[in-house]
Order: structure tokens, then C-alpha cells, then sequence
């Protein structure tokens, strides 16, 4: 049986990535990994001393791959790490890369979307500022292979925070092609069409 490391310590991320990957693969979830027929999943939530690495790339891609890496590193383990954000057009692809830091370190969703609204307020208004959310998934082997794999979604930001689930930006997120945030779909809808689950479902295909 193969096994990965997945590359953060986000316990949100890590929930989501698990029932993804989950619905491909079947197996049972753990605390913080997940066992399937062909693989097993292990995050750095299963770890005590992981690697501390500074997200200073220029892209997704670029932190992505610096993540894996990391890992790879110093526990000889293949390793996923994914990079992901919101890109809004109006604000030159901002947030982006500093999606998780906009509004300083460690910040609630609500400090996230309040700063974004006001941005957009800022420059051009609503009611609907085109944005997308990425995510950039790379695949690091011991052995100096590496793979890395995109999944974006468009959509659009509204001016206030509407649903309770999710984290981030997904109280203002409307996906196109719906009329509501991403915070306001049940979890396992969400986790079907969400920037993470088109770029997890090509992970899905290389792993098995």
C-alpha cells in the first residue's frame, strides 16, 4: 500500500480533502488521514515536529511545490501539497497568493470577507466582481519526480456573507452557474464542484 503525506496542517483543508478523495477512492477516515484500498492518506496533523515552511512563492504552483517538497525532505514519504486561493478581477487577481493572509495573520472568514468587500467596494463596486477560486495540487516522490495539477471554478463576489459552512471566502462566493455562495450548499454538493474537487479528481486518477 502506497503512502502520502499531505502537506498542511489546516484542519479544514484537511476535512475537505479527506471526503474528496474519499468519494474516489472509498476507506475509512482517520483523525487526521485517511486509508483507502489503494493508499494510505497521512497529513501533518499525524506528526509532532513538521517541517515549518514560508509560503514566499509567486504563484500557487510555486508554494505548492515548496510544500511538498518540504516534506518530502525530511520524511521520505511522496508528498501532496496544494496551493489555493481567490482571484478577483477587478483587484488585479488579489487576493491570490495571500488569500489566507489578506487580513493579517491567522483571521476569521469573517475578517476575510469583510476586507475583500470593501476592496471591491473601493475600486468597482457590485453587484457582481468576476472572481475565481484556484487550487494547485503538486505531487512530490522521494525519487525526484513532480507533478502538479490545477482546478479552478468562476464565479463572482457578493457585498455581504450569506450560509454558515465553509471557511474563507466561501460566505461570498457564488459559483456561475448558481445562485448561491458556496457557504450556503451542503458540504458533500460543494465538495463536488469546488476548485479543490476538479483539481483532487485529477489527483484521484494519478493515484490510482
Amino acid at each position: 500500500m502506497a503512502k502520502f503525506i499531505l502537506a498542511t496542517q489546516n484542519r479544514h483543508k484537511v476535512k475537505e480533502i479527506l471526503k474528496i478523495l474519499g468519494a474516489h477512492f472509498g476507506g475509512k477516515r482517520r483523525r487526521a488521514g485517511w486509508r483507502g484500498r489503494k493508499i494510505k492518506l497521512l497529513s501533518l496533523l499525524d506528526f509532532a515536529n513538521p517541517p515549518k515552511i514560508i509560503e514566499n512563492g509567486r504563484t500557487f504552483e510555486a508554494n505548492a511545490l515548496k510544500k511538498a517538497r518540504a516534506v518530502v525532505k525530511k520524511y521520505r514519504l511522496p508528498s501532496v501539497a496544494d496551493d489555493s486561493g481567490l482571484m478577483v478581477g477587478c483587484l488585479d487577481g488579489a487576493p491570490g497568493i495571500k488569500s489566507a493572509r489578506y487580513a493579517g495573520p491567522n483571521p476569521t472568514k469573517e475578517r476575510l470577507c469583510r476586507k475583500l468587500i470593501r476592496e471591491i467596494e473601493k475600486v468597482c463596486g457590485f453587484p457582481r466582481a468576476r472572481a475565481r477560486f484556484v487550487c494547485c495540487i503538486a505531487i512530490v516522490w522521494p525519487d525526484g519526480r513532480e507533478k502538479v495539477i490545477r482546478g479552478e471554478v468562476q464565479g463572482h463576489i457578493i457585498n455581504e456573507m450569506c450560509g454558515e459552512n465553509g471557511f474563507g471566502y466561501d460566505p461570498v462566493f457564488v459559483p456561475r452557474g448558481y445562485n448561491k455562495t458556496f457557504a450556503q450548499m451542503q458540504p458533500a454538493f460543494k465538495n463536488r464542484i469546488s476548485h479543490r474537487a476538479r483539481a483532487l479528481k485529477k489527483l484521484a486518477n494519478i493515484l490510482a
